[in-house]
């Protein structure tokens, strides 16, 4: 981006700035459904600062303006941000939290925001923040509508059913789980505004916005037995609307959710004051009540269905047979001394995952990174920035894809020439770390929190350590990273892990301006049998893809460790083999190969 350009953009927003009266601006990465992705016409923070990471929050003043973003994000930033006059705040890396900063930029004064990207939660804790040190913040500022003359527009994208077969359970029995669960808390309403949890709820799917397959809309749920879903009926595709009608589900215009909310009646509204922004729950009649938790369906789309499993598990067949597509052409290619460049890799696997039946789209943009770029956990390859792949080295290759029957998301990390013994360390390192967390059985009612340490055990005994989450939730044809569980001991929020929840186990070890090491499979939380202590669940794992051995130092692996991988690829074998011909099985043959004799 150019420098001229983003200081032009930053003058103009303060000028915004100075006629609302306001001596700040926060723009957060955000949306009116909180969304991780967004529409082009929300990347306000992308667009004012020219910082492209998918997490991030600017803040700007009339003298100065700082960038908070965290360790996956700060090599990138700091080079996009050079010249532009925005400074870094390196979160957990000792930067000051956003009032604290403001504070030592001047007297107080009044903080401008969009109430319409804002959640509930945070405004409430920003608010207390600044009052401490004597700032008022205000929530009806948008600030760059004027100065952005070719904002893209609102992305209006067919709506489509996601069948039956594939969703595995009707729109009406899930909005009855809804309301059995609106009862419980006395709710008469619940308003929904997260776009994975409206599309899980509704049965449909869209192209709204990238890499997760959603639609803009609200919706709220009566527990009378009506819903009313806001959402353009012109984006419908044929017959949708009839079948939504047929379920109780009224439509209204996107716009029309706020003179909706102005419109409400009864003994309570539920919401979850962390998916739902200010702009909305603003406009609730103080005659109604309001009553926070999250929101009922975040759970119930996070334990799959037993007929959802086995689309997941066919889906990561179709997955693990595309990568071995891929796989057996690159090392062809690499061998015989093509030119191949990290865009290479996103162009050719994107392409070895479109011929895959029940194939959509991407689940998030790929990252493939050699050495240095490896080591920066979100890096992307850019036409105008990429490296050659040549020479030795390590190459991380992070990927996943929406299929009608399932989200993938896999990391694994090849050997470019011959990698050094302390990248095979490195390597073996992280691998004992995902195998440990592989094996993990566990009572139920633990959450990740418990279980992270397992990941993380082979690394800290070296005083070693990666600054990312060992697991997120993934969606069911939905957002790659979905909640409510996770595996960290860093996460705010400790939620049990069920059976049923779909997660990643991806640790990692960056090494900046050398090499970056991730390994990541997703495992499903499954039943493990009952002691007189309780019930027990272990993890299956469902990424189908061989595991480099060319990287490992097979002396720093256990017995049980060695086993374990040689049951993996086994399994991996057996199940992509039948999909495979030609190069691509023979590859898989060859990067199967047990580690062990049989016993």
């Amino acid at each position: 981006m150019n420098q001229d350009a983003i200081q032009a953009r930053l003058a103009a927003f303060r000028r915004a700035l100075a006629d609302a009266g306001c001596q700040a601006g926060l723009v957060l990465t955000s949306d009116p459904h909180l969304s991780e992705y967004l529409p082009g016409y929300w990347q306000v923070r992308e667009w004012l600062s020219g910082f492209t990471g998918s997490a991030g929050n600017l803040l700007v003043t009339q003298q100065a303006a700082a960038l908070w973003a965290d360790s996956r994000y700060w090599e990138q930033a700091q080079a996009q941000l050079a010249g532009t006059g925005i400074v870094l705040m390196r979160l957990g890396g000792g930067a000051p939290g956003m009032a604290d900063w403001l504070a030592q930029q001047g007297e107080p004064g009044r903080l401008a925001v969009d109430g319409r990207t804002v959640s509930l939660s945070f405004w409430r804790r920003m608010e207390a923040d600044l009052a401490a040190h004597g700032w008022a913040l205000q929530v009806d500022f948008d600030g760059v509508d004027q100065a952005w003359r070719d904002r893209p527009a609102l992305p209006a994208a067919p709506v489509v059913e996601h069948d039956l077969a594939w969703a595995a359970e009707a729109r009406t029995g899930k909005l009855e789980r809804v309301r059995a669960a609106m009862r419980e808390h006395g709710a008469d309403w619940h308003l929904l505004s997260t776009l994975d949890d409206i599309a899980w709820l509704f049965n449909l799917r869209g192209s709204d916005v990238d890499y997760n397959p959603v639609f803009l809309a609200h919706a709220l749920i009566s527990v009378q037995g009506q819903a009313h879903l806001f959402v353009d009926a012109s984006r419908l595709a044929a017959g949708v609307a009839p079948a939504l009608q047929q379920a109780g589900v009224t439509l209204h215009s996107y716009e029309a959710i706020t003179a909706a909310i102005e419109g409400l009646e009864g003994e309570g509204l539920l919401l979850d004051p962390a998916n739902v922004v200010v702009d909305l729950v603003r406009r609730v009649p103080d005659a109604l009540p309001t009553i926070e938790a999250p929101n009922p369906s975040r759970l119930f789309k996070a334990c799959k269905l037993p007929a959802q499993q086995a689309h997941i598990r066919q889906a990561m067949e179709q997955d693990g047979a595309a990568l071995c597509e891929f796989f057996a052409w690159f090392e062809r290619e690499l061998a015989a001394g093509a030119a191949l460049t990290e865009l290479t890799v996103d162009e050719v696997l994107t392409a070895a995952r479109a011929r895959r039946p029940g194939y959509v789209s991407l689940s998030f943009p790929t990252i493939a990174g050699f050495n240095a770029n490896g080591a920066m956990p979100h890096y992307r390859a850019l036409p105008e920035s990429y490296a050659d792949i040549r020479g030795n080295g390590l190459l991380l290759i992070d990927s996943g894809a929406q299929y009608l029957g399932g989200t993938t998301d896999i990391t694994r990390v090849i050997p470019i020439g011959q990698p050094s013994a302390a990248q095979k360390r490195d390597f073996t390192l992280v691998l004992k770390g995902m195998i440990g967390l592989s094996r993990a059985r566990f009572p139920h009612g633990a959450s990740g929190q418990a279980l992270d340490v397992l990941a993380r055990a082979p690394l800290w005994e070296h005083g070693l350590d990666y600054g990312h989450g060992t697991g997120h939730g993934v969606g069911y044809f939905l957002n790659v990273h979905e909640g409510p569980q996770s595996i960290s001991w860093r996460a705010a929020v400790q939620v049990p892990l069920e059976a049923g929840m779909v997660t990643s186990n991806e640790p990692g070890l960056y090494r900046p301006g050398q090499w970056g090491i991730r390994i990541e499979n997703l495992v499903l939380a499954v039943p493990a049998g009952e002691t007189e202590f309780g019930d027990f669940l272990a993890f299956e794992t469902l990424t189908l893809c061989p595991i480099d051995t060319r990287c490992m130092d097979i002396s720093l692996l256990r017995e049980d460790e060695l086993r374990w991988l040689d049951g993996y690829h086994a399994d991996v074998r057996q199940r992509l083999a039948p999909l495979l011909q030609g190069e691509a099985l023979h590859w898989l043959e060859q990067r199967t190969e047990p580690l062990l004799a049989p016993q």
